[in-house]
């Protein structure tokens, strides 16, 4: 387990110092709760994705795409 071990009721108090600590150097916080990891505070890192990644998988294939749709077919309709 990576990271600084802090009690809730210290972060509490100084939660700004930790969140800037986190930034400052990339390192987590893990914030326990009687003495066992509750939370983890960490620096966001943000993963770039093109479009078509994010919808892969989504969607759904149709074997007649231009057959006319009944309007029992629509989820939205029901």
């Amino acid at each position: 387990m990576a990271g600084q071990l802090v009690s809730k009721s210290e972060f509490k108090a100084k939660a700004l110092e930790y969140f800037r600590q986190v930034e400052s150097s990339g390192e987590s916080v893990i914030v326990t709760d009687h003495g066992k990891p509750a939370v983890e505070v960490r620096p966001y890192r943000g993963v770039e994705r093109s479009a078509l990644d994010v919808l892969r998988g989504t969607v759904l294939r149709y074997d007649n795409p231009t057959a006319p749709v009944a309007e029992d077919d629509w989820e939205a309709a029901q």
